[in-house]
C-alpha cells in the first residue's frame, strides 16, 4: 500500500498526512478480523472483535515500511507491558504510548507474550489501525463451555469490510461464488473457514443475512446426526455441508414466485 505524497511549491516534499491516517485506519479484511468471548453467560457468549498483533504489524509495514516503524517495550512490577511505537511520518517521528495486561493462560510465558501483544495493539489503536473495532456492534452467539469456542464463527458486519473500489465501467452481474475453489475442503477446520468466508461473500451480495448460511448448514448437520461443531465434520459432513449450501443459494437467488388470480 503506496501512500502518495503532496508536492509543494518549493522546498520539502511534506508526507500526505491525511492519506497515511486513512490507509493505517482502513478496515481489516474478515479473514484477519476473530472473536473472543468478552462474556459468557450459560451457553451463549458476548463476541469480541480482535486481530493478531502480527496483522497490526503488517499494517504498519504495508502503510510506513519496515524502516518506517519502531516498538520498545518495559515491563512494569505488576506484570504488564508498557509498549512505546514510533512511526515515522515524513522527516519527523511521532511516538505514542499505551500499556498491555496479561492474558488468563495457566503458562507464565504465554501470559507476558500476551501482554506484549496488548501493548501493541493499544498503542496501535491510538494511531488508528483497528480502532473501528471498538465499534463493531455486539454479537451474542451460541458458546461451547466445554470447548471454550463459539458453535459457530461469528461474521464481521458487511459495514466494516474494506469498501470495495469503484469502477469506471458498469459491473457485470455478479457471478456465484464457490465454495470449493478448487476441490473438497480438507477437514473440518478448512470447511469452517471456507463457509464462513462464503457466508460473507453471500452477504455482501445480498443473498442473505450474514451468519445465515452457516447457521442453516449448522442445523442441517445437527439433523442429520453430525455434531454442531463444524470444525469436527469430517467426509460425509462435508458433502452435506457442499449440497447444503448448494441448496440454500439456489432457494435465495430463486425469483419469487408470481401469484395466479
Amino acid at each position: 500500500m503506496q501512500v502518495p505524497v503532496q508536492q509543494p511549491s518549493g522546498g520539502r516534499t511534506p508526507p500526505d498526512v491525511e492519506g497515511i491516517a486513512q490507509a493505517l485506519s482502513a478496515p481489516f479484511d474478515a479473514a484477519e478480523v476473530k472473536f473472543k468471548p468478552a462474556v459468557v453467560s450459560g451457553n451463549r457468549a458476548l463476541a469480541l472483535a480482535y486481530v493478531d498483533a502480527r496483522v497490526i504489524q503488517d499494517r504498519l509495514d504495508d502503510v510506513l515500511g519496515v524502516m518506517g516503524w519502531q516498538d520498545s517495550y518495559k515491563v512494569l512490577p505488576d506484570g504488564s507491558v508498557m509498549c512505546r511505537l514510533r512511526l515515522k511520518i515524513g522527516e519527523q517521528w511521532i511516538t505514542k504510548v499505551d500499556v498491555g495486561g496479561q492474558s488468563e493462560q495457566p503458562d507464565g510465558g504465554d501470559r507476558t507474550k500476551a501482554a506484549f501483544s496488548d501493548a501493541l495493539k493499544r498503542a496501535a489503536v491510538k494511531f488508528g489501525v483497528g480502532r473501528y473495532l471498538y465499534r463493531v456492534p455486539q454479537q451474542w452467539c451460541d458458546y461451547d463451555t466445554h470447548k471454550r469456542q463459539f458453535v459457530r464463527p461469528p461474521t464481521v458486519p458487511t459495514a466494516t469490510l474494506p469498501a470495495r473500489k469503484k469502477e469506471a465501467a458498469p459491473k457485470p452481474a455478479p457471478t456465484k461464488p464457490k465454495l470449493a475453489a478448487h476441490a473438497m475442503p480438507a477437514n473440518g477446520p478448512d470447511l469452517q473457514r471456507r463457509l464462513s468466508d462464503y457466508d460473507a461473500r453471500l452477504a455482501a451480495q445480498g443473498v442473505c443475512r450474514p451468519g445465515e448460511l452457516v447457521k442453516h448448514v449448522v442445523q442441517a448437520g445437527v439433523k442429520a446426526g453430525f455434531a454442531p461443531d463444524l470444525s469436527a465434520w469430517d467426509g460425509p459432513a462435508i458433502q452435506l455441508a457442499i449440497e447444503e449450501t448448494k441448496a440454500f443459494e439456489a432457494s435465495r437467488r430463486r425469483p419469487p414466485q408470481k401469484e395466479v388470480a
